[in-house]
């Protein structure tokens, strides 16, 4: 079993597409948008039809859902009530990601050691998605590479 976050861009995705393979990385391994929907009766009504329906992104070794959603009118995505956690290999990889993940976006806590991290910071990015840049401890890394 697996849950993947599933983001909607409210008309942004192509733009969000983008800006997560510049910032983080992110690889699109499946696009399939409205007009390419067989049945696209159950398209919802009012869209344009180049919009993004479904994408499977890939970002390391986590997979992500995204897509276009209602396309509301007010063009503003609410991502309110979580955070996507980004656990990077070390220090210059977190400087990284955090930095390309603030282009537009806001500082929420700077990057810097905390008692948990080496490395650590929280950053909202301009779509709104609340990122949290972690290097995970030593102890924990190995940890992790022994499972």
């Amino acid at each position: 079993m697996q849950i993947q976050p599933y983001l909607f861009f409210d008309g942004r995705c192509d733009e969000a597409l983008a800006f997560y393979k510049k910032a983080v990385g992110a690889e699109v391994t499946m696009l399939m948008r409205f007009k390419d929907n067989p049945e696209p009766q159950g398209n919802p009504p009012n869209l344009q039809p180049d919009k993004v329906m479904h994408a499977r992104v890939r970002i390391g070794d986590t997979v992500i859902f995204a897509g276009d959603g209602q396309c509301r009118a007010d063009g503003k995505s609410h991502f309110d009530g979580f955070g996507l956690s980004l656990t990077v290999a070390n220090e210059a990889e977190a400087d990284r990601m955090f930095n390309g993940l603030l282009e537009g976006g806001n500082v929420m806590m700077p990057l810097g050691k905390t008692f948990f991290s080496p490395r650590f910071g929280m950053v909202t990015d301009k779509f709104g998605i609340m990122w949290m840049v972690y290097v995970a401890p030593a102890e924990e890394a190995r940890a992790r590479t022994a499972a």
